[in-house]
């Protein structure tokens, strides 16, 4: 893994060149872009957009992305534009999440960051300073299910808050009870997925917003994935479980543009019941020689061309478009689902609620058909407790779909046939980490490799 990454570095510029390119710099970039994969169809996630990225949707937003490459929404009496389509995302947002019901208290608020993860950092540390104000805590300490997202425990690591992790149920949903087990005097928040990364699984929210009001805590839910889909499939007809602010006890949600909502990358938006647990989320600075200073989010500036791509990208899709798109997709997950469970040898793990189906085997090594799925061309994600793979649908895979079947039936047969892992295939690192009894050496190796390759 490290000779890997350093052999890539060795190949990097490392001075500018004494003579600037001018023009000719396309074409060095294209020659870059050349090397990348083939991504199209054929990656779990990644891109949601359909078709080529020169023209369709992706045309629009790029046109729309370099009209505004210039702002900063830093500088509001400069920019107007781009302050007023911040607010409109977020609005837009809101409404598509429960701000509209009677129950959501009619103050639903938030700003636009720069995707799941700054959304996710910014409710935990807005949930922190919003207890200590409220209840004094100053040993805070959050709850979370073992399926919930690494960025929680990026915040925490960044913030300084003790997580309790919960293993999930038997249906892979967080586990209400182990939950309450876990709820003291410095409990600051529990965090909810609709759905989870992992396995696509939406979980009990209702029930965690109850605990969360009984116990006057805080409750984000991430809604990274599901928030422009969820909205738009239970629309459709499906059975989709209660997720956003119309649940009593949910003080927060994020929800990303860049992926179901089709914008680019780079997009999210964090969204709070009432205006007086977002005033925590801000820093503002007093005593600074530079003058009064207000941030609402980690970055201070931000690339407002990013804000009119997501702008563009919501109000030329429309209602309509996104319920076509989502019914699309789900339809397609649907498919795959049910063509999974066909393969022998292979199960779903739960009842996937929405666009992400995973699954193991009890039969063969999952990482071993994973290798030979990669060396088909497909890019999923390998996942453990339990070791397994899942794809995570977008629009990109309703013309491909019975190919990834195909595949997927093949390699399946392939490792039957041929057990053992292939030549430079990562099902024996997946699997040697995955039963490292040590995992403070598992996450030394991840260091290791994050430095050797950035």
């Amino acid at each position: 893994m490290q000779s890997g990454g350093t052999s890539t570095k060795n190949n990097r510029r490392a001075e500018l060149p004494t003579i600037g390119l001018a023009e000719e710099v396309i074409k060095d970039l294209e020659e870059l872009k050349a090397k990348d994969v083939d991504w199209q169809g054929k990656c779990s996630g990644t891109v949601y957009i359909a078709g080529s990225e020169s023209e369709g949707h992706f045309e629009l937003i790029n046109k729309a992305y370099s009209m505004f490459s210039h702002t900063n929404p830093l500088h509001q009496d400069v920019f107007k534009s781009v302050a007023n389509m911040e607010a409109e995302v977020v609005a837009m947002t809101a409404a598509l999440l429960g701000s509209k019901e009677k129950s959501s208290g009619g103050q639903i608020c938030g700003n636009m960051t720069s995707g799941g993860t700054e959304s996710i950092l910014l409710a935990v540390k807005t949930s922190r300073d919003y207890m200590r104000s409220k209840k004094g805590i100053t040993k805070p300490e959050m709850i979370i299910a073992e399926s919930a997202h690494s960025a929680y425990d990026k915040a925490a690591e960044y913030f300084n808050i003790k997580v309790r992790r919960v293993p999930v149920n038997k249906e892979f949903l967080a586990d209400v009870k182990g939950f309450k087990r876990c709820i003291n005097g410095n409990t600051i928040m529990m965090v909810g997925s609709a759905p989870g990364f992992p396995h696509g699984l939406i979980d009990p929210i209702e029930e965690l917003g109850e605990l969360a009001s009984r116990y006057d805590i805080c409750l984000h839910v991430d809604l990274c994935l599901g928030g422009f889909v969820l909205p738009f499939a239970r629309k459709l007809g499906y059975p989709i479980p209660p997720f956003d602010f119309s649940v009593k006890g949910v003080t927060s949600i994020s929800s990303d543009v860049h992926k179901y909502g089709l914008a680019p990358k780079g997009t999210s938006v964090v969204l709070y019941r009432n205006h007086e647990i977002r005033k925590h989320q801000f820093v503002a600075v007093t005593e600074w020689t530079g003058g009064l200073y207000v941030s609402p989010t980690i970055a201070g500036s931000r690339p407002g061309g990013l804000i009119a791509g997501a702008w563009a990208a919501m109000m030329s899709v429309g209602l309509n478009g996104y319920l076509d798109s989502t019914s699309r997709i789900m339809e397609v997950s649907k498919k795959i689902q049910r063509g999974i469970e066909e393969i022998p040898g292979l199960f779903v793990i739960g009842k996937p609620n929405m666009t992400v189906v995973a699954f193991g085997s009890d039969v063969v090594d999952i990482f071993e058909v994973n290798d030979i799925m990669s060396s088909k061309g497909w890019h999923l994600n390998a996942l453990q407790r339990p070791n397994s793979l899942h794809i995570c649908v977008t629009l990109q895979h309703t013309t491909v779909y019975k190919d990834f079947l195909k595949d997927l039936q093949d390699s399946v047969d392939t490792v039957k046939a041929n057990p053992g892992p292939i030549s430079g295939g990562m099902a024996p690192i997946y699997g040697a980490a995955g039963k490292m009894p040590d995992r403070g050496t598992v996450r030394e190796l991840l260091v290791e490799f994050m430095d050797s390759s950035c």
